[in-house]
């Protein structure tokens, strides 16, 4: 019996393992890693999952880092300026983000005080670009923007804007312009600072206001000057330039007592095509002989109307 219980055992140990098996084993090494799910706390909630507090900390890293805050503010200046091609706007945007602030200098400062200060006063320029002044509010942040790039302090440069730079942007707005230098040229000697002095943000924010301003009204007078001039000169009669001049000069002045919405409406009316043929008309029917009015004299004149509207600076 026992020799007979030895054998059954011997012969079933010796069987081969079945079929069966042997795929479910292969189909386990086959079968792809699940994920562990989601834990449970004790009180059965469910805990954070690893992804999720990952994505946690990365978002934190962005936050801490300035990232956020870096594209929020570029994204708010692609809707202010809408341009035509908005990814150069943001390439450009991008590549000017290293002046903005004084922790920028060390391994990364251009080298020469003088290109540093060049790379600021074009990003500042750029900058005050983004709106028209028309958009006063865009505006205004863009010459925030712009006041402390150029204030930032270095490692030569203590923080604030001094009269020199606030008058060299001031005579590059106008240069890039294209404004005639000897029209520009009154305005800047009126609110322009001193080297050595301070410049506030209020007498940044005047300065570049008045001299966008005034570029929009050279250009304005330069258009109007070309329904003067005679065909195939670039010159004008006198006596209706000079009409038009003090069609100008009288608009200008009606709102030298008030900032009432009137005067607005009254200066409107006086700039209106209906007053302006009126003058015409006055200085056609009483034309007499006289020399041309050439168009830097026109130009000089109505740029003379505006800026003696400006207060000077101090």
């Amino acid at each position: 019996m026992a020799v007979q219980e030895t054998r059954d055992t011997w012969d079933m140990a010796a069987l081969p393992a079945p079929l069966p098996s042997l795929k479910m084993a292969a189909v386990e090494k086959r079968r792809p890693a699940v994920a562990p799910a989601a834990s449970f706390t004790d009180n059965g909630r469910p805990s954070v999952s690893r992804a999720a507090a990952a994505a946690e900390n990365e978002e934190d890293f962005l936050r801490q880092v300035g990232v956020t805050e870096m594209l929020r503010a570029a994204l708010l200046k692609v809707l202010e300026a809408r341009p035509e091609e908005p990814i150069a706007f943001l390439a450009h945007y991008f590549e000017n983000m290293g002046l903005r602030s004084p922790a920028s200098g060390g391994a990364g400062e251009p080298p020469g005080q003088l290109l540093l200060q060049q790379q600021r006063l074009g990003r500042a320029l750029w900058h005050l670009r983004l709106a028209h002044h028309s958009q006063r509010t865009a505006f205004n942040n863009n010459v925030s923007v712009a006041y402390e790039c150029l204030s930032a302090g270095g490692r030569r440069k203590r923080p604030g804007l001094d009269g020199r730079t606030y008058s060299e942007l001031l005579k590059r707005i106008c240069r890039d312009g294209e404004a005639p230098e000897e029209v520009v040229a009154p305005l800047l000697r009126k609110i322009q600072c001193r080297d050595h002095e301070a410049v506030p943000r209020g007498v940044f924010r005047a300065g570049m206001l008045t001299c966008f301003v005034l570029l929009d009204f050279v250009a304005r007078a330069g258009a109007l000057f070309r329904l003067l001039e005679a065909p195939g000169l670039a010159v004008a009669d006198r006596h209706v330039g000079q009409a038009v001049l003090d069609t100008l000069e009288g608009a200008l002045g009606a709102g030298d007592h008030t900032a009432a919405p009137a005067c607005y409406l009254e200066a409107g009316s006086r700039l209106g095509p209906d007053s302006l043929a009126l003058a015409l008309d006055r200085a056609a029917a009483g034309r007499r002989p006289s020399s041309p009015m050439p168009r830097e004299e026109f130009l000089e004149k109505a740029a003379a109307l505006f800026i003696a509207k400006v207060k000077p600076v101090g």
